[in-house]
């Protein structure tokens, strides 16, 4: 029989940078290759992506990535993955669009995408792979199963069950899910993220229903903001739109590119002149809407650029209704506030619809259950998820009738292994380290640089520049002491006379021993001025003394 092992190297008691491995004998298949936005405690870091070490080392066994929708969470991670393998893409024509921008905006040009069907069977490396359609946010989602003469290793993604979603780019196949099922599955994975939440997801997902009658009941210009992943709702706010007979804005970019995606594919279209151009708009118009979109945290900020009328093209009016038509998710409170306040500042009617009354498109307790119905796995593999949802979603197998043994619970980079239909070990652990990768230029952070920024953010920084005769090595001219984030300076003038002291003595002994060094009498100078500053302050700032040597011509 067929030897199997599966395995996550992100995604696992965390939110995002899901990426998942399943290796049929020598193959091994990636799903997904996603980012995580961090926390406060990772200063300036832009996001987070997995550790691709066990990938670089066995890249002459990888068969291909699986894509299976356009989100962040599944994708962004792509272009770092490609720069250290040339593997093979497998994605719907959705995402495909999203992955070739992508590519091209970091500059690779030299990989392979193939564009498969929703619902499709295909060989890879002589491995049987199925698509099934599922349901989710963004189109051409779909789920992924893994032949192998153990049985299935079904992964069946991000998706909600509704019957209502019959357009075909969002049909979920449920005659699919069965014929999978009939035919045995090993292992089903499930993302775990909602699990705590009863009942289906849909309807609830939808927000046509609470949208409305804010319409109804207000008159003049909209404001709308939304993730702008979240596609499927930036649709509803588009019909809604158009039914009450208002021209709309779109103030980003990149969702006008998301839009001739859809249109593109005969998804999804605008009447002709819905749209206002950005160069004809006028901050005074009255029957608009507004659409603001973001990822995370910037969604709340680029709308508190409006409130205090910094932003380019929008400008906050008494009369507008604001509408936060998605949920704060978990750290974006903070932005969210200051947002509210921004705008409660400037008059503006908001309304916020919350996280209890708006459901994301994941699944549900009885969305899972359903999965698990149809597909009657001999295991279940809870992924996608803090550790309390990834405890939900066993509970959930266990009330279905599935005995402790037949539930995994892993670790990143804990690797279950099956032999003969069997769970043979749990006991093979990769050692993985996050990657954080700051700003644009792409650098790994390192635990150094992130020290550095906590020191930064609550101690503050002082620097002390002094400049030498290159020959003589003596002071040729005062010290300049600057302080940011630590004192006042007019209040502790005794404070920046002694730093200036330290530093003074410390060169001058160091000359006068012959035993100067720019360096090394740089590192002293920060020594024993950090201990006199943590005695009298009670503070560890940053302390950067900088020795100018310059030659004079005198």
């Amino acid at each position: 029989m067929d030897k199997v092992k599966i395995f996550a190297l992100g995604g696992l008691d965390e939110n995002g940078k899901n990426m998942t491995v399943v290796e049929v004998n020598n193959v091994i298949f990636i799903i997904e290759a996603g980012i995580m936005f961090p926390d406060n405690a990772l200063l300036g870091v832009e996001y987070v992506i997995p550790d691709f070490t066990y990938l670089i080392e066995n890249k002459d066994r990888i068969g291909g990535i699986f894509i299976t929708h356009a989100h962040d969470d599944v994708m962004r991670a792509l272009p770092f993955l490609l720069r250290q393998v040339n593997l093979p893409i497998y994605t719907g024509k959705f995402t495909s669009m999203f992955i070739s921008d992508l590519l091209a905006q970091e500059g690779i040009k030299d990989y392979i995408l193939n564009i498969i069907d929703r619902t499709s069977k295909f060989k890879v490396e002589g491995v049987e792979i199925r698509t099934f359609a599922m349901t989710h946010a963004s189109p051409d989602n779909f789920g992924i199963a893994i032949h192998s003469s153990q049985g299935y290793i079904v992964y069946s993604g991000e998706f909600i069950i509704d019957y209502n979603a019959l357009q075909p780019e969002y049909l979920c196949d449920l005659n699919e899910l069965s014929e999978i099922g009939k035919e045995g599955v090993l292992c089903l994975l499930n993302e775990s993220i909602a699990a705590e939440n009863e009942g289906h997801t849909a309807p609830k997902h939808n927000i046509s229903n609470k949208l409305e009658p804010i319409f109804e009941s207000n008159e003049g210009r909209f404001i709308i903001a939304c993730y702008r992943q979240s596609l499927y709702r930036i649709l509803e706010v588009l019909d809604i739109a158009i039914k009450h007979k208002k021209k709309i804005f779109i103030r980003d970019n990149e969702l006008r590119k998301t839009l001739k995606y859809l249109e593109q594919l005969g998804y999804y279209k605008l009447p002709k002149n819905s749209i206002i151009d950005k160069k004809d708009f006028n901050n005074n118009m009255k029957n608009v809407v507004v659409l603001v979109t973001g990822r995370g945290k910037r969604l709340f900020l680029k709308v508190s650029t409006i409130a205090t009328h910094e932003d380019k093209y929008v400008e906050l009016l008494k009369d507008d209704t604001i509408v936060v038509a998605s949920p704060v998710v978990s750290g974006t409170e903070h932005e969210a506030v200051s947002m509210e306040n921004e705008i409660y500042k400037e008059g503006g009617r908001i309304y916020s619809f919350k996280a209890k009354d708006v459901a994301s498109m994941h699944p549900s307790s009885e969305d899972l259950k359903m999965a698990i119905y149809l597909f009657k796995p001999k295991y279940y593999l809870p992924i996608k998820g803090e550790y309390r949802h990834l405890i939900t979603n066993a509970n959930l197998a266990s009330k279905m009738g599935f005995s402790d043994s037949r539930i995994i619970l892993l670790d990143n980079g804990q690797m279950a292994e099956f032999v003969n239909r069997k769970l043979v070990s749990t006991n093979e652990i990769l050692e993985l380290e996050d990657t954080l990768i700051d700003g644009d230029a792409n650098w790994d952070v390192t635990g150094v640089v992130l020290k550095d920024r906590e020191w930064l953010s609550t101690d503050g920084v002082m620097i002390i520049g002094v400049t030498l005769d290159n020959k003589t090595k003596k002071i040729v001219s005062g010290i300049d002491v600057q302080t940011r984030g630590l004192i006042y300076v007019k209040d502790a003038d005794y404070l920046v006379k002694e730093v200036m002291k330290i530093m003074e003595d410390t060169v001058k002994k160091a000359v006068k021993d012959r035993r100067y060094d720019n360096l090394e009498c740089r590192q002293e100078a920060k020594d024993k001025i950090q201990k006199y500053l943590s005695k009298e302050t009670g503070k560890r700032p940053m302390v950067l003394p900088v020795i100018l040597e310059i030659t004079n011509k005198a």
